[in-house]
């Protein structure tokens, strides 16, 4: 793990076991907007000097201090002291749904709850029901939200989530009387993990939606059904087609209903979009302009009036749609994806972040001739039917054995199959003769020169060694960047999301050579990897580097995994000008051509 993720990582804790002890919340805010600093930067932390650290928004003098504490010390006397404060287990009573941090430290103190064995032993006892506000109907959804604790212990990968979003919103367009539905949350924000899914509707017949919701035949539990708002668990069902065994048996997700009235949906949406952060900093800006921001909309704020401004009959300035309450902000349209407070508020305008239907080219992508299930001809057609102008074969080099990699024989062999399939497909599309071409654990390359010189493209991954450590994975990396004929670093970190936490490399230098030298960095758009990662998609916009999204395909249906490469690409800021695949034709060709 790199320096940053372990000071990210003791950071968040920090601010978890700072809220149980129930600490100032600017103090809270500080450490949490750190982490995310920590977590958003390329640049090694340790490595820098108190100054520079000072420069980084998000980071102060206390948290410079921490850093260089646990750079020379590998640990934090602050956090040692509140884990002598606060019980092991709290923590994973706090991630219990229904548990704020007010609530944890009740049970804490005037229960005993350390963990969720004695805070399972307060609720069959009942001694929870003494807590103030505590009823008999909140005790059940906690005692619900307990006992599926240990199915969703782990965020949900952004493609397993889809699976469960895109049913649910399918599912309640096709009621009677929807008029709009939408879902929101970390999904709607392209995050490669959620923690649940939440789903917002307007309805003039919420019954019904209601039915729809929590009587599904994919619906584990229903945790809670109200008149505006119903909660479940919902099978993930991955037993068949293209997921098939990707999710652990009866495996659930969590996910929330909200019905909200038509003229409220704009502020509903941006407000159960989030993140906090940016939430919390669009009240602020509210406020300086005297006005209340909420779920309902945009009001006139009353600081002296009781109660919220539609109970009081108070007409919103601004609630329908998300544009609109942004304008009488006095802000740009901010797209979701980037909704991080990552400083999108200092925006002058709606920037055009890359979309769909500007990726016309797949550069990376495997045949039956290694690990593919599809035959040249069905790769090439399924390239066709995207309406792309150009697909790279790129099947695994030769020491990729497992999965079938191609001896320098076989790869010569497919370029005559290739260039068959161009004669026969080459009034509609451009086939490429490449490689995925392992990046050995010294950085040197799985073919030699004379070999890579025939090839048309050459996307060098890592597959092997990836418990290196970040220097040795830097000097791995940073050779294989340099190498004249090497057009695309795929999946760069070799992680695979929940699984696996692959390399740790200094980013900050891959992305300079890889400037320096032409080369672009990929984004593997399967949401198994989503690698390169949105913060480090983020570094290299801001170096001016190019980037490649590319599926991986493997499958046909891979083909769909598109949708979270440009989502993880939006988040971290790109602009179809930087992405070799949204580029024409003839541009892309001319520039894979400069490195031959």
């Amino acid at each position: 793990m790199s320096f940053n993720a372990r000071l990210a990582d003791r950071l968040h804790e920090m601010a978890a076991l700072l809220e149980l002890t129930g600490a100032n919340r600017f103090r809270i805010a500080a450490f949490s907007k750190a982490a995310r600093a920590a977590e958003n930067h390329t640049q090694d932390f340790s490595s820098l000097d108190d100054k520079e650290l000072i420069a980084i928004d998000g980071i102060g003098k206390g948290v410079a201090a921490i850093v260089r504490e646990l750079s020379e010390m590998d640990e934090i006397e602050e956090l040692n002291a509140l884990r002598e404060e606060v019980p092991d287990g709290l923590i994973d009573v706090l991630d219990i749904q229904g548990l704020g941090p007010k609530t944890v430290r009740q049970l804490w103190n005037d229960l005993g709850v350390t963990d969720r064995a004695s805070l399972k032993k307060v609720i069959d006892d009942g001694s929870i029901l003494d807590l103030p506000r505590m009823g008999q109907k909140t005790v059940d959804n906690i005692k619900t939200a307990l006992t599926f604790a240990s199915k969703s212990s782990e965020r949900l990968p952004l493609g397993l989530a889809a699976i469960v979003a895109d049913r649910l919103v399918e599912r309640l367009r096709a009621v009677k009387g929807v008029k709009q539905c939408e879902a929101a949350g970390s999904f709607r924000r392209g995050r490669d993990t959620i923690g649940d899914v939440d789903i917002l509707v307007v309805a003039s017949d919420p019954e019904s939606v209601r039915e729809a919701f929590c009587e599904a035949d994919d619906v584990e539990q229903v945790v809670a059904r109200g008149e505006t708002k119903c909660s479940v668990r919902v099978k993930i069902a991955t037993d068949t087609g293209r997921w098939k065994g990707q999710a652990k048996a009866n495996a659930t997700v969590g996910a929330d209903l909200r019905i909200v009235p038509a003229e409220s949906f704009g502020a509903a949406l941006m407000y159960f979009t989030g993140s906090k952060e940016h939430n919390v900093r669009l009240r602020e800006k509210a406020l300086k302009q005297k006005l209340t921001l909420n779920e309902y909309g945009l009001f006139p704020h009353d600081k002296n009036a009781e109660g919220s401004p539609q109970s009081r009959g108070v007409k919103p300035v601004a609630s329908k749609t998300e544009k609109q309450v942004y304008t009488k902000l006095g802000l740009p349209y901010i797209p979701p994806e980037i909704r991080e407070d990552i400083g999108e508020l200092d925006l002058d305008e709606s920037p055009k972040l890359i979309g769909l239907d500007d990726i016309k080219s797949e550069l990376h992508a495997h045949t039956t001739a290694s690990d593919g299930k599809m035959s040249l001809e069905e790769l090439v057609q399924n390239s066709l039917d995207r309406g792309f102008h150009t697909i790279a074969v790129t099947d695994h080099s030769r020491s990729s054995v497992q999965a079938g990699g191609l001896s320098v024989e076989r790869l010569r062999e497919q370029r005559g199959a290739i260039d068959q399939a161009q004669a026969e497909f080459g009034k509609d599309i451009k086939i490429l003769a490449g490689s995925e071409v392992d990046i050995l654990s010294d950085g040197t390359l799985d073919y030699d020169d004379d070999v890579l010189g025939e090839l048309d493209i050459v996307v060098a991954s890592p597959h092997a060694a990836l418990t290196q450590d970040p220097k040795t994975a830097t000097k791995r990396l940073l050779k294989a960047i340099e190498h004249p004929m090497v057009h695309i670093i795929g999946h760069p970190t070799g992680r695979l999301i929940n699984r696996r936490p692959g390399l740790s490399p200094a980013m900050d230098e891959l992305i300079a050579a890889a400037v320096e030298h032409d080369v672009a960095l990929e984004i593997n758009a399967h949401w198994m990897r989503l690698d390169l990662r949105d913060s480090h998609v983020r570094a290299a916009v801001e170096a001016g580097c190019k980037i490649a999204i590319d599926c991986d395909d493997h499958a046909p249906e891979d083909f769909d995994n598109l949708r979270f490469g440009v989502a993880t690409a939006r988040r971290g800021g790109l602009t179809p000008e930087l992405c070799i695949n949204s580029w024409s034709k003839t541009k892309l060709h001319k520039w894979l051509s400069s490195k031959r």
